[in-house]
Formats: structure tokens, C-alpha cells, sequence
């Protein structure tokens, strides 16, 4: 059943702790960079200003130097720098970046209402083979081939990274160009290959899992590459970030294990949560303004000034979830339009009370609060689906 999807989610959720065993002070300190490499790919968090030449003024120096290492393998600014070529290989995939995209597996796999738990009464080789199908599936779309998307970024940064953070890994030589090239190709071709292994495990005539790899890897490509390079642009970069994140793990997840479940109506859905994504994206761009302008990044807040990008921001976020409750409850499905709902009010809440006051100052306070409850929105919707008959 749908609920038995649950512990896979918090799973799926906890995942981010055990990429980031650090206390929460630390967790609060890294929380700018964090979100900046999960929420607009590298480039956003090679923006953050470098607080750490004044580590020597600051009273927490000395605990953030402990957290060094952990920033450098989850491959965001202020890491340690290191001689250690599998650290380094790993700082490049950005492991910060993997946890929405094993959610939306996890998501997928709700959706497709043929999870089996043991809680459900499913035997020991149901659940046990539905639950390695989703950690199989989750390690294509983090580790793989997100890893092949931040590895390939950050190879086309290479020049900019050479003026802005020469401690990269690839301009400070740390890794040499081919060693490189041959990483991108490596999981590329790993996360295809491995894709298709999944569509034969689950007896797809067509290899739908390979051609959701496929595409999702060319969005990759043309929004790091030129001369498409798709993050220039505010509306562009920002949905395809959000599609990536959202739609295209959910997709494999629910193709996975039920692709008879796959349809129309869902895809819509997705779709439209990536554009509730979009403006989650937009809401990193503020403190980036003047070197966004710089880099000619035309960034919403760049194009629209910050008063009203901010409005565009939360109104992207706020309508795409409201009209997706409004189609949940038009199909009968209630009781998930109302959970969603009540998960839609609180980030309202805190839009009012702390972004839209100053989007500036704010846009940290206000992820770290309101986007758990996105978060959890899109699960009940994929739960909704997972329990409505088409």
C-alpha cells in the first residue's frame, strides 16, 4: 500500500544525516553553502562569500576547522583541502546534492502503489526485493548520475573556479584534467549501463529507465556546457534544475516498480512541482545579485530587481501547491488535498515572516524552515497518486 512507503521516505530522509554527520551548530554555520550547491548546482555556491579568511576572528574557529573534512567530501565550500584522489573523486560528485534526488525515488516508488513492506504482510522476498530495488534505483539517480551531473559542472567552471576558488579540486591540480574526463565518463556510462540493467530486472519491453537516464544526463550536459549553458538564465536554468530534482527521480522510482502506474495525469503533476522547484531556486539567487551581474547570470532577481523577484519567487512556490491540492481534491482524493494543504500554510507562514521581510538576510532561515514541509507535500502527492485509480 501507499503508507508502507513511509519508513522507505524517512530513509530516503535520513540520508542526509549520514552524508553529514555533523553537529547542528556546524550544520547551521554550513547551511548557506549547503543549500546553494543543492538548491542551484555548483556554481551558486562558488558565490558564497569566503568567510573563512576571517576564521581567525571568529570564537567557533576552531570547530569549524574540525568540519573541514566533512565539507570537503560533501563537496561544498570552506573543505579541508586533501591529497587523498578517492576524497577528492567524491568531493566532486557533491554528495550534498544527492538527498532530493533519492527522495524523489522514494517518491516515485509511492506513487506507483506496488511497494511491498513487511508490515503490510508482504513475505521476506517481497519486501526485501522491493527494498533493494529502491536502494538500486536511489544510487542511480544520486551517487551516479547526479554525481556525473556536479562532476561535469564543475569541469566546465574550471576557468571561473581558477579566479574565484583556485582551491578546487581541478584548478588547483589536485586532480589532473584526464583523471577527470574519465570520471564523467565513468559514471555516465556506469549510471546508463546500470539503468538499463534496472528496465530488464523489472521486465520492461521498452527501456523506459534508460531513456529518463539519457535525457536527464543532455539536460546535465546543456546546463553546465556552452554554448546552450542553461543556468545563465533565470526561468531556463532554474526550471531545469527543478525538473531534475523533482520530476525525473520520481519518474524512475514509479517506472520501476509499476510503470502501468506511469501517466499523463502524474507527469503533469511532477512537472508542476518542478515549477514549485524553480522557485525554490530563485530563492538562493538573492544573495548572489552583483555577481551574478558580473557573470552576466541573468538571475530573476538580476532581470526583475529583488522586490519583485521575491513576490515571483513565492508565488511560483505557493501556486503550483495549491493548484496541485485543488486537482487532488477534484479526483477525490481529500483526505491527501487537505494533508497537503495544511503542509502549503506553514511555508505561507514563514514566507510572510521572514523572506519576503528581507529575501537577503532571510533566505537561509527561511529554506531551513519551510522546506520540510515541502518536502512532505510532495510525498502526499505521490502517496495520493499512489492510491487513486486512474
Amino acid at each position: 500500500s501507499p503508507t508502507s512507503l513511509l519508513p522507505l521516505a524517512l530513509f530516503a530522509h535520513g540520508c542526509a544525516a549520514f552524508l553529514a554527520p555533523a553537529p547542528l551548530s556546524s550544520l547551521l554555520r554550513l547551511a548557506p553553502t549547503l543549500k546553494s550547491a543543492l538548491h542551484h548546482g555548483p556554481v551558486a555556491a562558488k558565490r558564497q562569500p569566503a568567510a573563512s579568511l576571517r576564521m581567525q576572528s571568529n570564537p567557533d574557529a576552531e570547530e569549524e576547522a574540525s568540519d573541514s573534512g566533512i565539507r570537503q567530501l560533501l563537496g561544498v565550500r570552506g573543505g579541508s583541502r586533501t591529497q587523498n584522489k578517492w576524497a577528492i573523486r567524491v568531493q566532486l560528485t557533491k554528495p550534498v546534492t544527492w538527498v532530493p534526488l533519492i527522495w524523489g525515488v522514494a517518491c516515485g516508488a509511492a506513487a506507483s502503489g506496488k511497494y511491498h513492506a513487511i508490515w503490510d504482510g508482504a513475505s521476506f522476498s517481497e519486501w526485501s526485493t522491493d527494498f533493494t530495488k529502491a536502494i538500486v534505483c536511489m544510487f542511480l539517480a544520486g551517487p551516479l548520475l547526479t554525481g556525473y551531473t556536479q562532476t561535469i559542472n564543475d569541469w566546465y567552471d574550471r576557468e571561473i573556479d581558477a579566479i574565484n576558488e583556485p582551491d578546487r579540486p581541478i584548478p588547483s591540480g589536485a586532480i589532473s584534467e584526464n583523471e577527470v574526463i574519465a570520471q564523467i565518463w565513468v559514471l555516465l556510462l556506469g549510471g546508463l549501463g546500470l539503468s538499463y540493467g534496472l528496465d530488464k530486472w523489472a521486465g520492461h519491453d521498452f527501456p523506459i529507465i534508460l531513456a529518463l537516464s539519457i535525457g536527464g544526463s543532455f539536460i546535465s550536459y546543456i546546463y553546465s556546457a556552452p554554448p546552450l549553458k542553461l543556468k545563465q538564465s533565470g526561468w531556463i536554468g532554474n526550471y531545469a534544475l527543478g525538473s531534475s530534482y523533482i520530476s525525473l527521480p520520481w519518474w524512475c522510482g514509479q517506472c520501476f516498480f509499476n510503470v502501468d502506474s506511469f501517466n499523463p495525469q502524474v507527469a503533469v503533476l511532477t512537472l508542476l512541482y518542478s515549477l514549485a522547484g524553480l522557485g525554490i531556486a530563485i530563492v538562493n539567487d538573492f544573495k548572489s545579485i552583483e555577481g551574478d551581474r558580473e557573470m552576466g547570470l541573468m538571475s530573476l532577481p538580476v532581470q526583475f530587481g529583488a522586490e519583485k523577484a521575491k513576490w515571483i519567487c513565492v508565488g511560483t512556490i505557493d501556486f503550483t501547491q495549491l493548484g496541485v491540492a485543488g486537482y487532488l481534491a477534484s479526483i477525490g482524493e481529500t483526505k491527501y488535498a487537505l494533508i497537503l494543504l495544511g503542509l502549503i500554510l506553514p511555508q505561507i507562514f514563514l514566507q510572510f515572516t521572514t523572506f519576503l521581510k528581507d529575501p537577503i538576510k532571510n533566505d537561509v532561515k527561511y529554506q531551513a524552515a519551510a522546506q520540510p514541509f515541502l518536502v512532505l507535500g510532495i510525498l502526499t502527492t505521490a502517496l495520493a497518486c499512489g492510491h487513486h485509480t486512474w
